[in-house]
């Protein structure tokens, strides 16, 4: 119990500590006196105000929502689906949604509109494969041959577009592919909290249902848990929000892979706990990998998903390693 507290306390400081950072760092730094001095006075509007009120905190809060938010899916597709490997894209969600964006930049449409062809292209690919699904019963093995299958089925229709189009907008979808923060217009992350947040509040609250299916679809039935209806659900629910994320940022990956293993490591696996966890680490994570995508190569800014793709694969290619020691014992 005092380990599981000192975590979280220590995941909220870390929190803070990463924001502060990310607000005074960013694309250009600003003296710390400044920024309080902002904080303090929203309205004042002068250049460090409207930077940080109109670029920076909408872009701070982007990153701590959809890094919580990616983090708690991964945990969730790894509980229903038995699968350590198991995170937000691997059921083909964000293939409909990078699908949906590519058509949008082809077709020279950009803001609000591009969100939603983006958005639609997620939850296509979800009712495909929530379609697929069900004519197995639902089945673990289904539900990950059916994410494959769609995965597969959308990337060929992006690379058909790809070598159908020019250069220019092969570039802007690939950056785009790439995960962006960059781009965070106030009505986006007003959308995207009033979406994502109470979508992972139900997460939290199906975490009785999450430590039963982990326990496996017999021993849940015999707990009294209706295992198609709970996994159907729990995958609706993670679909939407890892559909709202990719519409908003694109595909940042490893996020929702990375923090599960970490935490459920640090803390355990009782869902009422990792979940918000998790939230926590997925939210210090993003918001630190963004803030090091803005400043490596100042003043140009790489894509946050090759910051966290560098982590990951250096990540697991530590846990391999550990692994191969602890079996050559």
């Amino acid at each position: 119990m005092k380990k599981r507290l000192f975590i979280f306390i220590l995941l909220v400081v870390l929190l803070m500590f990463c924001v502060m950072l990310a607000i005074a760092t960013g694309g250009t730094p600003l003296p710390l006196s400044a920024v309080f001095d902002a904080l303090l006075h929203p309205e004042r509007r002068d250049m460090t105000g409207t930077l940080l009120w109109g670029l920076r905190l909408p872009r701070v809060i982007m990153a701590m929502v959809i890094g919580a938010a990616l983090s708690g899916c991964g945990v969730v597709f790894q509980a229903i689906l038995r699968n350590p490997l198991a995170e937000p894209y691997t059921l083909g969600v964000s293939g409909g949604g990078a699908l949906g964006a590519t058509i949008a930049i082809i077709l020279g449409i950009s803001g609000l509109p591009m969100v939603f062809l983006c958005f639609l292209g997620c939850s296509l690919s979800m009712l495909l494969v929530l379609g697929l699904a069900s004519l197995k019963g639902f089945s673990n093995t289904m539900l990950i041959l059916s994410g494959v299958i769609m995965s597969f089925l959308f990337s060929s229709i992006m690379m058909l577009i790809f070598s159908l189009s020019s250069s220019r907008d092969v570039h802007a979808s690939v950056m785009w592919l790439m995960g962006n923060l960059s781009a965070a217009p106030d009505i986006l992350v007003k959308v995207l909290v009033l979406i994502v947040i109470p979508l992972m509040i139900c997460q939290v609250a199906f975490a009785r249902d999450l430590n039963v299916l982990s326990l496996g679809d017999e021993k849940a039935l015999h707990l009294g848990l209706d295992t198609k209806v709970s996994r159907a659900i729990l995958f609706i629910i993670a679909s939407l929000i890892t559909g709202a994320c990719v519409a908003v940022s694109g595909v940042i990956g490893f996020v929702g892979l990375i923090v599960p293993h970490v935490m459920r490591k640090a803390i355990g696996t009782d869902h009422h706990v990792l979940l918000p966890a998790a939230m926590l680490a997925g939210a210090n994570l993003l918001i630190l990998s963004d803030t090091l995508a803005q400043v490596l190569i100042r003043p140009l800014e790489l894509p946050v998903g090759v910051i966290t793709g560098i982590l990951g694969g250096a990540f697991f290619l530590i846990m391999l390693l550990e692994e191969g020691e602890v079996v050559e014992r």
